[in-house]
């Protein structure tokens, strides 16, 4: 199982999720984060540190963003990987 960023992370992209990572699994698309389905260890370290709860376990992913399941592990292999914490984006 692995872990899967939604849609509340859309526009926002606090990064405190990715400091408690022990397996640097998060990448750094535009607009949002993303985990690495293949690099993640199903820790549960990020969920608790996702000030907007975006962050949700693959088979908990609500009905409406099942499709960040597959995006996640898309958007990985065009994105740069993230392992500190930076500024969200602007506003919030």
């Amino acid at each position: 199982m692995t872990h899967v960023v939604t849609q509340p992370c859309f526009n926002c992209k606090h990064t405190d999720c990715v400091v408690v990572c022990p397996c640097d699994c998060f990448y750094e698309g535009k607009t949002m984060l993303f985990i690495n389905p293949e690099e993640c260890i199903d820790c549960d370290a990020c969920t608790s540190e996702c000030p907007t709860e975006a962050i949700f376990q693959h088979e908990h992913v609500p009905a409406e963003w099942k499709g960040y399941i597959e995006l996640n592990a898309e958007m990985v292999a065009v994105s740069p990987n993230i392992t500190e914490k930076q500024l969200p984006l602007s506003g919030n």
